[in-house]
């Protein structure tokens, strides 16, 4: 596998394990969440396990229903 790219380099990458899934499927049940929406969902348990509390995306509306996320628009990011 070649080397991280630039984007890349600049982020820690979280490791998946036991509790992350733990979080997702009670996230999923808690929220009611269902189809595509739940990969925003395994997201967002996967940072609430490693405490990462902001997400940095164009659709801060499919992260309004977590309580515990902060969103950041891109175009807010350098402010």
């Amino acid at each position: 596998m070649p080397g991280r790219g630039v984007i890349e380099s600049q982020f820690q990458l979280l490791p998946e394990s036991e509790r992350v899934h733990d979080e997702w499927r009670r996230i999923v049940v808690a929220h009611s969440v269902t189809g595509v929406q739940v990969h925003d969902a395994k997201l967002v348990a996967a940072m609430l396990v490693h405490g990462v509390s902001r997400v940095l995306t164009l659709n801060g509306r499919d992260f309004a229903r977590y309580p515990d996320m902060s969103v950041l628009h891109p175009r807010d990011a350098s402010r």
